[in-house]
């Protein structure tokens, strides 16, 4: 046959006409469902998927841990198909009477990959079965069978015998919904109906964003400023009869899953540092840097999740006495850090080592390893003793922050009562040696007149490696206007911070918040002078970027006030090392 339907070559040949030219496009991974046959999915989801301009792949149901580690390293988004009921025992309930079938084949398996892409940052749409599933792999709960556990209250019929590709009933927005409401609209949305499950409690992660007349929770959307949102109807019925109206939903997974893959590409390109955090203070809970801890915010395997390439762990110091005894007893808790944070490293050297160097960075990142340098916050470490800035300049740091909540003998802190005016006269000597050294001079937490000292005396740049605005946040510990400008203008950088109380004076503050001070920096001070210090572990962590695996969170923030690719690798790090660079080259000593 040579022409029409069936003429396959012609088709063969207008592929060959096209590749390698094809539309690149974010892959979506969608569950599939589990019968007597196998793996099974319905066509609306797919094809919602391509309408959307996405490519679809199907997932079945396996717990395979490095199949499932693989599959979510090549998806951009996830579509959570609907399906049976939910074992109730995964949530630690036994089954009532009302309970229809279960899969055993899904349920495990769909757990684990919620739970894996969520901590990835993966975008994802669940339908039906899928909002339930999202709901307790997120910390949330289910009614088994809404009719004999909400008997006390009228219900409307949720499993509606009306051809699916028909609304049955109205869903209502939520007046607080982020996403929903935006993709939907704010009136009454008319949607289908088929289940007997429902989420009963959102968990911590998740809230309410629509609700039925009859007050059951009909979608859910990310608590955290993610990409993830889950409805109870089947809108990919819909375009099965060509209506549109639930478009929005499957654009919105699509174009959050192509932010996603541009995020992604843009981190294996670029080197991205975080030049501050405080890990080693939780040291003595017997932390394990090489699994996923709960009990802090950046190790290996957050790194990895956030495609974070290297952090500067410091040794902090909180400002206390300053006799003899008290000055010889930080020098050696700087040290015992120091130690500890080196120990670390050689412990778990397959996936991270010391960074000392700039060049070392990129030697790391090449290797497929995380980097960690060294930093001391609080110059409260070398006491009054200047050779011990050698003695820790040789130990690796490259960083020292001047001061920390309280004057010291180098300079007087934002929280200080201005007993030096300034820079000490001792402080003055410390800069010119941190100069002759190769040390990066680091004003965040100093006052303006140590910051203002600092800046004229130093021959090499200085940094604020983990400060924000105080025209957006007035505490003393942020930086002016006047400040930002003046540090431009001497080549400095200033890295914004994501401790909450430096970014909202009341209120939650969220990853908007970070992204409010970053732009307000940028305009004041130029995009090549901005960094990002994010104060993990010290307080630091905020809704959209709480930890090291959610920093590629705050790059798909950077793509959506359009900055470019060459802005964003000088906002993740080339703009402070840069500085470092500079410093370490005029090293005279």
């Amino acid at each position: 046959m040579s022409s029409g339907y069936f003429d396959w070559e012609t088709a063969y040949g207008q592929y060959h006409n096209r590749f390698p030219g094809y539309k690149k496009q974010p892959v979506i991974g969608i569950t599939g469902n589990f019968g007597e046959k196998g793996c099974e999915l319905a066509e609306g989801y797919f094809e919602s998927i391509l309408k959307a301009g996405a490519t679809p792949v199907i997932i079945p149901p396996f717990e395979d841990r490095d199949a499932l580690a693989n599959v979510l390293e090549h998806v951009d988004g996830l579509l959570l198909s609907g399906g049976g009921d939910l074992n109730p025992l995964f949530t630690g309930e036994e089954p009532i009477p009302q309970l229809h079938s279960v899969n055993y084949k899904r349920d495990l398996a769909e757990l684990l990959l919620i739970r894996l892409a969520y901590d990835r940052q993966i975008p994802m749409l669940g339908i039906c079965r899928g909002i339930q599933m999202l709901t307790v792999a997120l910390g949330g709960s289910v009614y088994q069978d809404i009719y004999s556990q909400q008997a006390d209250r009228q219900l409307l019929g949720h499993d509606q015998q009306l051809d699916r590709r028909y609304a049955s009933h109205t869903i209502q927005p939520t007046a607080d919904s982020l996403v929903l409401r935006r993709l939907l609209g704010e009136a009454p949305v008319a949607v289908n109906s088929f289940h007997h499950q429902a989420v009963k409690e959102t968990g911590p992660l998740l809230r309410v964003c629509a609700t039925s007349p009859d007050g059951l929770i009909e979608a859910v959307e990310s608590a955290e400023y993610k990409s993830v949102l889950g409805v109870q109807w089947h809108p990919e019925c819909f375009i099965l009869r060509q209506d549109e109206s639930m478009m929005p939903l499957f654009r919105w997974l699509c174009e959050e899953a192509g932010s996603f893959r541009e995020a992604k590409a843009l981190h294996r390109k670029m080197l991205t540092l975080d030049s501050h955090c405080d890990t080693p203070m939780f040291f003595h809970k017997g932390i394990h840097f090489d699994q996923r801890d709960p009990n802090i915010l950046v190790d290996l395997h957050k790194m990895t999740e956030g495609r974070l390439d290297a952090t500067i762990m410091v040794a902090y110091l909180a400002q206390g006495e300053r006799t003899d005894e008290a000055l010889q007893a930080a020098t050696a808790k700087a040290d015992r850090i120091l130690t500890q944070i080196e120990e670390m490293a050689a412990a778990h050297c397959t996936g991270v080592d010391l960074a000392y160097t700039p060049s070392d960075l990129l030697r790391l990142k090449n290797a497929g390893k995380k980097a960690i340098m060294l930093g001391i916050e609080n110059g409260y470490a070398i006491g009054k003793d200047l050779s011990r800035l050698r003695h820790f300049r040789d130990r690796g740091i490259v960083y020292m922050t001047l001061c920390h909540n309280g004057d010291n003998d180098i300079c007087d802190s934002a929280r200080g009562k201005g007993e030096h005016g300034g820079l000490s006269a001792f402080g003055r000597e410390v800069v010119q040696e941190m100069n002759r050294l190769g040390l990066m001079v680091d004003l965040s937490h100093g006052a303006e007149s140590s910051f203002y000292d600092a800046l004229e005396l130093s021959s090499t740049p200085i940094v604020c490696s983990h400060s924000s605005c105080r025209a957006l946040c007035n505490v003393p510990r942020n930086l002016t206007d006047e400040q930002m400008k003046a540090l431009a203008r001497k080549g400095g950088v200033a890295q914004v911070t994501l401790y909450k109380g430096f970014l909202r004076e009341d209120g939650e503050a969220s990853i908007l918040d970070a992204i409010e001070h970053l732009n307000h920096m940028v305009n004041i001070m130029g995009v090549e002078h901005v960094g990002i210090g994010t104060d993990f572990d010290g307080d630091g962590g905020i809704p959209g970027c709480a930890s090291a695996a959610e920093v590629i969170n705050f790059t798909r923030r950077l793509l959506a006030e359009r900055y470019n690719d060459t802005d964003i690798a000088g906002i993740w790090g080339r703009n402070f090392l840069r500085v470092m660079q500079l410093v370490q080259d005029s090293r005279t000593c």
